[in-house]
């Protein structure tokens, strides 16, 4: 609706959105109030943690981040940074699918899979594709 109302996509507005609830704690409050009450209590998804208090949420999504992030470097010392890298794409292309078909994350990544799997070598050479154009990216920001 936004996207529309403002003849802009989806990014674009999904970033205005972030700016306004970032400076408005209130807004922000009642927002995450109706996502939470939109995609777990009345799907009945997620019920055990949209129960929880607020604290409790952000206890437990700070303590997630705290270890994912810890996976992740420790992921990046014993695999190196293709093999991270690539963790992230997957989990990206995976959540976008979840999002756009509207199933769940799990779901999405076996399918993301069964069509990887059908479509080996186009898969992987679009992937090593993107993860040499982002490090040359980084790269070429690193000379500037």
């Amino acid at each position: 609706m936004l996207v529309e109302s403002m003849h802009t996509n989806e990014s674009d507005a999904a970033d205005l959105l972030s700016e306004i609830l970032f400076h408005n704690p209130k807004l922000n409050e009642r927002f995450i109030e109706m996502v939470e009450n939109i995609h777990m209590k009345q799907r009945m998804i997620g019920i055990p943690f949209s129960l929880k208090s607020r604290d409790a949420k952000d206890r437990y999504i700070g303590s997630n981040l705290k270890n994912l992030l810890t996976e992740l470097s420790s992921d990046v010392i014993n695999y190196g940074t293709d093999i991270v890298l690539r963790k992230l794409l997957m989990s990206a292309i995976g959540l976008e699918f979840a999002q756009n078909i509207g199933i769940d994350y799990h779901a999405a990544n076996e399918e993301l899979y069964y069509y990887m799997r059908k479509n080996d070598k186009k898969s992987h050479e679009s992937i090593v594709t993107f993860i040499d154009s982002f490090y040359k990216r980084i790269n070429k920001k690193d000379q500037n």
